[in-house]
């Protein structure tokens, strides 16, 4: 499935309006109803809009799609990611990763022989199933329509149960005063495992930097240093101070 740019579009249309019949999508996208209609069946299917008769609604959640989508979607960018991060990791011999489709590009490279893995993703888990000798963590909890993580009170109380050596995780969005994600359960599972970790890692691409979300889980200042592909004209504007350490170039 091709995640096409009118998606895009069309839900940061619905963001504003939060519903749209298809006649007034079709005009404002200047295509055919008949393709609007096509789009926002696609869009349902894959959780990112609810669907009435004649129209789309905006999802509150909208943005906290199938982790299938978000693979998908900006996937050079991810990899571009990965490859930086893959570049800086410290030693550790046991690692937080998140949820994350980022995070999942780099565990996916990463060699963890010998290491013990703390997820809450379950696709990062079943990735890393398939490799030998790797100590893998599924916390339990609950388990959310199309996110493919498991969050909830049960998986923050089993993670503050361990000592970690490295996070990596990545955000929903970010600025100047830090990172911050969609749900408020996904912030405070990623809260918790900042403060069990000893190294903390930041990965997040450049569409990141554009996007806005509610729950604030951690300042920039609270990472070891932070992984992206963003230019250095983006990365000034949340290192306005020069204090952060960034990583955005392949060596």
């Amino acid at each position: 499935m091709y995640i096409n740019e009118r998606f895009d579009q069309i839900l940061d249309y619905l963001k504003i309006h939060k519903k749209a019949s298809i006649s007034t999508l079709a005009k404002q996208f200047y295509v055919s109803e008949s393709t609007i209609r096509r789009d926002i069946d696609e869009m349902h299917n894959i959780g990112l809009i609810a669907r009435y008769h004649g129209g789309a609604l905006y999802l509150e959640k909208a943005d906290e799609v199938s982790i299938f989508v978000r693979i998908e979607k900006d996937a050079k960018e991810k990899e571009t990611c990965a490859t930086i991060a893959l570049q800086h990791l410290p030693y550790f011999k046991t690692i937080f990763i998140d949820n994350s489709s980022t995070c999942l590009a780099i565990a996916q490279r990463l060699d963890l022989t010998n290491k013990t893995v703390i997820t809450n993703g379950i696709q990062v888990a079943m990735q890393l199933s398939q490799k030998k000798d790797i100590d893998i963590i599924l916390p339990g909890g609950n388990i959310k329509f199309n996110t493919n993580a498991v969050t909830g009170s049960l998986t923050i109380n089993q993670i503050s149960a361990f000592n970690i050596d490295l996070m990596i995780c990545s955000c929903a969005a970010l600025d100047h005063t830090g990172a911050y994600e969609l749900s408020l359960e996904t912030a405070e599972i990623k809260k918790t495992a900042i403060n069990k970790s000893k190294n903390k890692i930041l990965v997040v691409d450049n569409s990141k930097f554009n996007l806005e979300a509610t729950y604030k889980y951690a300042s920039l200042q609270d990472f070891n240093y932070i992984i992206t592909n963003a230019d250095n004209q983006t990365i000034e504007k949340i290192n306005k101070n020069n204090s952060l350490i960034i990583y955005n170039k392949i060596n």
